[in-house]
């Protein structure tokens, strides 16, 4: 009698499931995790579906399902949700299900985590270092032995010596919570009336259960956070899970820092930067429903969630929720449609909602909850536009004489001002001034960006970099190259030349090391221990820096100048964003656009303050002509080795 057959989805590039037989001892069902040999290799993949009719003859040639993997299963919401991106994204199944693997490699047993405290009779040779562990234990208390040897000042090595001589014994700890559980009685929010409707109406759509998606639109600074909190609280009351998705990493240490404010404990983190035990404990943690909130990038949205009650979507607009490798798919539309699958309620949340989601929003499709006003009666921060025609920079500068004197005057009040530039590096071009050659990427033709921090010209598309050359490739000349235009370096050396007693910081994703310099990065900004930032889209949202009143955008142009048909949406939502980084808590924000077309229509909507004009006429633009949400793009890539070779061939 041939043995049972299941199909069984690998994460890999094909869309179809493999067939394996089941072992006698071992019990399977669709969604158990299971380890199976794939050629020569063994890998880890889930249980699809029953094999309803296998083939008799081909019992012999089928593989055996190695083991089951002891791990929750992949619920069934989450295994239609992966049919769906697949079919929607044009995705082999396998490499959408490989998203939902993202588990690490350390999913075996839990490494032990050991103690030490005091057991036995002082040591017979008494040192400095001795004596300060054992006053440290001289509570009874129970310490991990790195923690104890820290805390201490000792080396790892005293408290070694210690337990040999029995003067402390071992102890096994309890493994180390992802994250703790988060209080939603923790600490009350006084609202504004606009919040408390706002958290009300967000609080019944989650009570009433299923399906819906609302748009929190409020402008920055009207406390967004604090209205969506609420629903999280409830749904932490209701033993459910919440996924709180943010664009980037860099937008997660105030948040990490609000969310204890309010509910006692930070949320379990989920992003690239996790290390490979952590990522796999936190995996497990989801899946278990041992972890309540998840705060992460949009790989989040694959995870194993136990019981997925609500899912919000933070500063919902963000071009970085677009996955522009391997699978292709925008977090923001996914997320809606788990929600749809799971029939739980999903928020979108921001102040410059996306053209897609501001359509649905007038024509019914999404619920609108309004924040009009800043909390604690902050005013919005006045937006004046300087024509660089009119009053253009000196000669090889870049800060036109209106915004270095508006500068000076915000450092003379003891406030911060932030410069904008969405530029990194030095120069955008570097040109040989005796022949006029440019460097160029081999790989993909844009031009290479000068990175003096660096030493070395980069290609921003493909990461393609070399040093800087002494001579001119094509005319030989020595000591020929000028930068072209500014980036955030080159604007460094400016602002330190006009307004040398500063203190300036240049924030660019580049010149970061870690997510955790990132933060303290941040931190410092709050903390007022700048006088000037300058900083790419990195500070440009969601951050709170309560000294900081003034903002100038070097080029305001920047975003307009290709022919990308969201070019207008994203340049307003950008600036928009930024600007609104002003005025925040004291004193009065003002902005400053520096611009060589104050005509066009988003300078005119930013500086008028006119949100609602340019949606629609953004919007009426787009039906006319087709372009989403009205119609669809689609991409036709056709890549080689060889150039000619590839465009003969498309």
């Amino acid at each position: 009698m041939p043995r049972r057959v299941v199909d069984v989805l690998v994460p890999v590039a094909l869309d179809k499931p493999y067939s394996y037989r089941v072992p006698e001892a071992l019990v399977v069902a669709p969604g158990d995790v299971v380890s199976v040999p794939l050629g020569a290799r063994e890998a880890t993949a889930v249980v699809w579906a029953e094999n309803p009719k296998p083939n008799p003859r081909l019992d012999n040639r089928l593989k055996d399902i190695e083991e089951k993997i002891d791990v929750p299963p992949l619920r069934p919401e989450l295994r239609s949700f992966v049919d769906w991106v697949s079919n929607y994204t044009l995705s082999s199944r396998g490499m959408v299900l490989r998203m939902c693997l993202r588990m690490g490699e350390h999913l075996g047993a839990e490494r032990e985590r050991v103690g030490v405290r005091l057991a036995g009779a002082p040591p017979q040779r008494m040192t400095p270092p001795r004596a300060r562990v054992l006053e440290l234990l001289a509570d009874g208390m129970v310490r991990g032995k790195s923690e104890a040897a820290r805390e201490a000042g000792v080396s790892a090595g005293v408290v070694d010596g210690l337990i040999d001589e029995g003067t402390l014994e071992t102890v096994v700890l309890p493994p180390e919570p992802v994250a703790e559980k988060p209080d939603p009685d923790f600490a009350q929010t006084d609202f504004s009336p606009a919040q408390h409707a706002a958290a009300a109406a967000l609080k019944a759509t989650l009570a009433k259960g299923g399906y819906s998606v609302t748009l929190l639109d409020g402008v920055t600074g009207s406390g967004k956070t604090e209205v969506y909190f609420e629903a999280v609280a409830d749904a932490i009351r209701s033993h459910r899970q919440s996924l709180i998705l943010m664009p980037e990493i860099a937008l997660t240490a105030q948040f990490l820092d609000r969310f204890a404010a309010r509910f006692g404990h930070k949320p379990a983190e989920w992003h690239s930067q996790l290390t490979p035990r952590r990522r796999a404990r936190t995996w497990r943690a989801v899946a278990d429903g041992e972890v309540s909130v998840v705060v992460g990038a949009r790989s989040a949205l694959f995870l194993p969630y136990a019981d997925l009650g609500l899912i919000v979507v933070d500063e919902e607009h963000d071009p970085a929720y677009k996955q522009e490798d391997g699978v292709r798919y925008h977090a923001r539309d996914m997320a809606v449609v788990r929600g749809h699958i799971a029939r739980i309620p999903v928020v979108l949340s921001s102040a410059t909602p996306s053209v897609e989601t501001e359509v649905n929003a007038r024509r019914g499709r999404y619920a609108r909850l309004a924040l009009p006003e800043r909390f604690g009666g902050a005013r919005l921060p006045s937006i004046e536009a300087i024509d660089l025609r009119i009053a253009p920079p000196p000669p090889r500068h870049f800060i036109s004489p209106v915004l270095a004197g508006a500068i000076k005057t915000s450092l003379q009040r003891d406030e911060q001002a932030l410069l904008f530039l969405n530029r990194r590096g030095y120069a955008p071009l570097t040109l040989c001034r005796a022949c006029g050659f440019r460097f160029s990427c081999p790989n993909c033709d844009a031009w290479l960006v000068d990175h003096r921090f660096r030493r070395a010209l980069v290609c921003h598309h493909c990461g393609y970099a070399m040093p800087h050359p002494a001579n001119c490739p094509q005319c030989q000349a020595v000591n020929s190259f000028v930068p072209i235009g500014p980036g955030v370096e080159r604007l460094d050396e400016e602002v330190r030349e006009l307004f040398p007693g500063a203190r300036v910081l240049v924030l660019s994703s580049d010149l970061i090391a870690s997510v955790e310099r990132m933060r303290e990065e941040f931190a410092d900004i709050a903390a007022g221990r700048f006088d000037i930032v300058i900083g790419t889209q990195l500070v440009a949202k969601g951050h709170h820096f309560p000294m900081l009143n003034l903002v100038g955008v070097i080029d305001a142009d920047i975003g307009l100048a290709h022919g990308d048909p969201r070019a207008a949406e994203r340049t307003f939502q950008l600036l928009h964003q930024v600007i609104g980084r002003a005025g925040r808590e004291a004193g009065t924000g003002h902005g400053y656009l520096q611009t060589h077309q104050p005509e066009h229509p988003v300078m005119r909507a930013l500086i008028a303050q006119d949100r609602e004009a340019f949606y629609s006429a953004e919007i009426e633009l787009r039906e006319k002509t087709q372009y989403p949400p009205f119609g669809r793009l689609a991409s036709i890539v056709v890549s080689g080795e060889d150039r000619h070779e590839t465009e003969s061939f498309a």
